[in-house]
């Protein structure tokens, strides 16, 4: 059991967070002041990165990507995690494993071009009525002599102002039945409108939008993958997406947070010594220090799994709940040790701690990835936390 990173590894951390500390920090506060990233900045950040090699590092290289492990794609993500949702996005892509299901002539028009970044692709499975539960969705698409016809809503959908098409989950078959099936579908096709762009507590920067559909007509290719197979489908890119957006990333926003917070404490004095020598400062930050690092070890544990074709789901829920509150309470220490300063717009900490509070909502809430822990627990037994079960 070795837990040392390559060197190769080793290299690839540098190289991404010296980018992301040249390229990408330095943007931060004029996307949080501004709501937006100018068009021309998003080029010039997407352009830079490929030209690194940084974009669409999660996709094969057959296809065009870095073809990185499971391991090493989480090792990226939590760079990733040291700047902000909408930067990361341009930067290095936001290409869901999902569209590896792309086949025949699906790869040349939807596939290739979003690995290449020519295109923008947001996944479309929330919908009012249907957060958590993914297999709670209204939208039906229906069978018709020349494909299919979509009708239904989705939102919260992020980047879906840039976005050139979506991947979009719907009803199929029989009324009643709970058969899921994906589509690729464009922007722009008659009777899809882009609805309001839901204001966020934080992510400033990131679209957020409502999706309608009415009677859009899809041709019989916009369906990815096998009928009725969308929710296995869905369920397996979601937890990978999971794993990386929420647990690495997680991880990587946290120690970012925490290194601020152990240069302040260490800066700010207060009755003639720094404030990092009284015990209860100490101890916010030793807290976070361990909270870091066992969230850390167990999304690479997680991401290990999956390289070995293992069944992660259980791991992938233990990781959300795990690493998302690790994130709220770190956030939520330095704001209290910055003080008045960490409550103020004029230093990032509040931004921090703003982002920080939709981990524990999107990709399943934390009550819901507790229950899903619990049912696996009462149905396993030991084998999901005894070693030698």
């Amino acid at each position: 059991m070795n837990f040392a990173l390559s060197d190769e590894q080793k290299m690839m951390i540098a190289t991404v967070r010296r980018f992301i500390a040249e390229e990408l920090q330095p943007l931060e506060a004029e996307v949080e002041a501004q709501g937006f990233l100018a068009p021309d900045k998003a080029r010039a950040i997407h352009d830079k990165a490929k030209s690194l090699g940084l974009y669409a590092m999660n996709i094969p290289e057959a296809l065009g990507g870095a073809g990185l492990s499971a391991v090493d794609t989480m090792l990226m993500e939590e760079q990733f995690g040291h700047t902000t949702d909408i930067l990361i996005r341009r930067a290095f892509g936001n290409v869901y494993e999902v569209l590896l299901a792309a086949q025949g002539a699906q790869i040349a028009r939807w596939l290739t071009p979003t690995v290449r970044g020519e295109r923008v692709c947001s996944i479309a499975i929330t919908e009012p009525g249907a957060g958590s539960d993914a297999a709670g969705i209204r939208t039906r698409a229906v069978k018709t002599p020349s494909g299919w016809e979509l009708s239904g809503s989705k939102h919260f959908i992020s980047d879906g102002e840039v976005s050139d098409f979506f991947i979009v989950s719907a009803l199929t078959g029989e009324a009643g039945k709970k058969e899921i099936s994906l589509f690729l579908v464009d922007k722009g096709l008659p009777g899809f409108t882009l609805g309001k762009d839901q204001k966020m507590m934080g992510l400033r920067g990131t679209t957020h939008l409502e999706l309608w559909f009415d009677k859009v007509p899809l041709e019989p290719l916009a369906l990815l993958g096998d009928e009725g197979k969308g929710l296995q489908q869905a369920l397996g890119v979601l937890g990978r997406v999971r794993l990386a957006q929420v647990g690495a990333r997680a991880v990587g926003k946290a120690s970012h947070v925490l290194q601020l917070m152990v240069d302040y404490a260490g800066q700010r004095k207060q009755f003639g010594q720094p404030i990092g020598d009284f015990q209860l400062v100490q101890q916010m930050i030793a807290d976070s220090v361990i909270e870091v690092n066992s969230a850390r070890l167990m999304v690479l544990h997680t991401a290990w799994m999956l390289d070995q074709g293992l069944d992660a789901r259980d791991w992938i829920s233990m990781v959300k709940v795990q690493a998302a509150e690790m994130l709220g309470r770190v956030t939520d220490r330095a704001v209290q040790v910055f003080g008045g300063m960490g409550f103020c717009k004029e230093l990032p900490i509040e931004r921090y701690y703003r982002d920080a509070r939709i981990y524990r909502i999107f990709d399943g809430t934390s009550e819901i990835h507790r229950t899903l822990i619990a049912r696996s627990a009462a149905k396993r037994g030991a084998a999901l936390f005894d070693v030698n079960a």
